[in-house]
């Protein structure tokens, strides 16, 4: 095993200063299932008093009816993030029915033997409602509806426009220099897409929070996961089997040579994989034998969202745009990291330390050179992915790369060592330790690996007898901070206000239906 070299610049140039990074904003979306008390996945709808799930800007429901999703604003600082995304959890806890909690792992609570009671998400009965029904009834037929009760956490995050004026006007490259400002913006953002990609690996390693499952969510799956106990499957190194061939995994997208190198063949890629029949899909039918819809095509995706990815290039779609479409008219406005397991420890599932070291990842990626991303390493980072999901805390672990092998800690400690500055800059521009106390963490879990979440939950489930027994002490404890934590008057009233107007808006778009689901989905296909 060699030492990986060093790859940050020795210094970062002169220019670069931490006035330029003021004005970054991150926002956070945040999964988590509702739990009845007997510890199974809930059989109720969504709660009414939380307004309506297809119109509500911060609280919806992902795929099942019972994975509610909590969404901040974007905001000037991970403080005010935070607080917001507390806020939430605190106006959801509030209206939750029959004793229900919820549910703190990534991987799910107690599921039946069958899938018939994981419910499908519903919108009501606009067009725009059903087609989010359908979308997900897709999903089901498809991949299982197992594996959509699957939690994760995104963290989006955008640059300011200083920054990249800077990065132009400091470019040797005459080519990036003549770029409109939004296509330059683009062509960065692809380049911390690539790299994050690469660094994938060490997201895993340190923030990975699933190490184990509960026995039933692999009922009917063939799988190598070993028994820690009644009722609980593992692996003994494992990090974060959601990241795994168990979690969300497509091979029919494996095959769409869907690249970061340049916006126009990722969007290209994208509406070729939206627009092409695939016929595993195709066998299942479009309608079941009653005639109702089971997907709403047999693409190798139903919709642009279908594509799995460990980040996404964004932009904010306006009324209308796909997001495709809101990407090639006005390039990439951010990005979504989507490699992030919840944190079961937190009651928002996510902490300073992993948002800190999100944003100082981020920027190095942004910073540092990013080279085209091609077949041949994309496979060599795919097995450093499953080694690190399943075998990450093993004493000889290892990632390959330029063709060399490292160990984990070995690897993970030089890319750590390199951000150092990244972190500095941050710390400075917001007048804070946040940034590199997040790094310090992070080192000490490369250190001694028990201090990785994966370790700590391992002995945590084993204390505690069981996945089940674990989440629901988390779970009750979580309750107790919704409960000690005070809204203001402002708050609470805009929460109401919200929920309000957002059953009223769905009323409004059931009221406007005048065409026939039958001939908008006809339409659609």
């Amino acid at each position: 095993m060699s030492q990986p070299e060093s790859t940050s610049q020795e210094q970062l140039p002169a220019w670069v200063e931490s006035s330029l990074f003021k004005g970054m904003l991150r926002g956070i979306e945040r999964e988590t299932l509702r739990m009845q008390s007997d510890g199974f996945l809930s059989q109720e709808s969504h709660p009414k008093a939380l307004g309506s799930a297809l119109t509500h800007p911060h609280i919806t429901t992902d795929y099942s009816e019972a994975l509610m999703e909590f969404i901040t604003p974007p905001k000037a600082s991970i403080q005010e993030t935070l607080d917001y995304l507390t806020d939430i959890h605190t106006v959801a806890h509030q209206h939750l029915e029959n004793e229900e909690k919820l549910w703190p792992l990534s991987m799910p609570c107690m599921l039946d033997d069958t899938d018939d009671s994981i419910r499908l998400a519903q919108y009501g009965t606009s067009n725009i409602g059903l087609f989010k029904t359908l979308y997900r009834r897709g999903l089901g037929v498809r991949y299982g509806r197992r594996m959509q009760t699957i939690s994760g956490v995104h963290y989006n995050l955008s640059f300011p426009d200083q920054l990249f004026e800077a990065l132009q006007n400091n470019e040797t490259d005459e080519k990036l220099k003549a770029l409109s400002a939004q296509d330059y913006r683009s062509h960065r953002y692809l380049g911390l897409i690539r790299n994050f990609i690469r660094l994938t690996p060490l997201v895993i390693f340190l923030v990975g929070a699933s190490p184990s499952v509960c026995k039933c969510f692999m009922t009917g799956r063939e799988h190598h996961l070993l028994p820690l106990l009644k009722g609980t499957l593992y692996l003994p190194f494992a990090t974060a089997l959601r990241m795994g061939r168990f979690g969300y995994q497509n091979s029919a997208q494996k095959q769409l040579g869907i690249h970061y190198n340049n916006l126009p063949d990722y969007l290209s890629g994208l509406q070729k994989a939206v627009k092409t029949s695939y016929k595993p899909f195709s066998r299942l039918g479009l309608n079941d034998a009653n005639g109702e819809p089971l997907q709403i095509n047999d693409h190798v995706l139903q919709i642009e969202n279908e594509y799995y990815s460990l980040v996404r290039p964004k932009q904010v779609p306006k009324d209308g745009e796909t997001p495709s479409e809101a990407l090639a008219n006005r390039g990439i406005g951010y990005v979504e990291l989507r490699a992030v397991d919840v944190n079961p420890y937190s009651p928002i599932g996510i902490d300073e330390n992993t948002a800190g070291f999100l944003e100082v990842l981020a920027l190095y990626c942004l910073l540092t050179d990013s080279p085209e991303l091609l077949e041949q390493e994309q496979d060599v980072i795919e097995k450093n992915q499953t080694e690190v999901v399943n075998r990450g805390r093993a004493p000889n672990a290892s990632i390959v790369e330029n063709g060399q092998a490292h160990f984990i800690e070995d690897w993970s400690r030089t890319y750590l060592n390199n951000m150092q500055v990244f972190a500095e800059l941050l710390d400075d521009a917001y007048q804070t330790q946040i940034y590199s106390n997040a790094l310090q963490l992070m080192q000490a879990r490369v250190d001694e690996v028990d201090e990785t979440l994966s370790a700590k939950m391992i002995a945590d489930t084993l204390e505690h007898g069981g996945t089940w027994s674990f989440g629901s002490h988390l779970a009750l404890q979580h309750a107790e901070a919704y409960e000690k934590h005070k809204l203001s008057k402002t708050t609470s009233a805009y929460f109401k206000e919200i929920a309000q107007a957002s059953l009223e808006k769905q009323e409004q778009l059931e009221q406007d239906t005048t065409q026939s689901f039958e001939e908008f989905l006809a339409q659609f296909r």
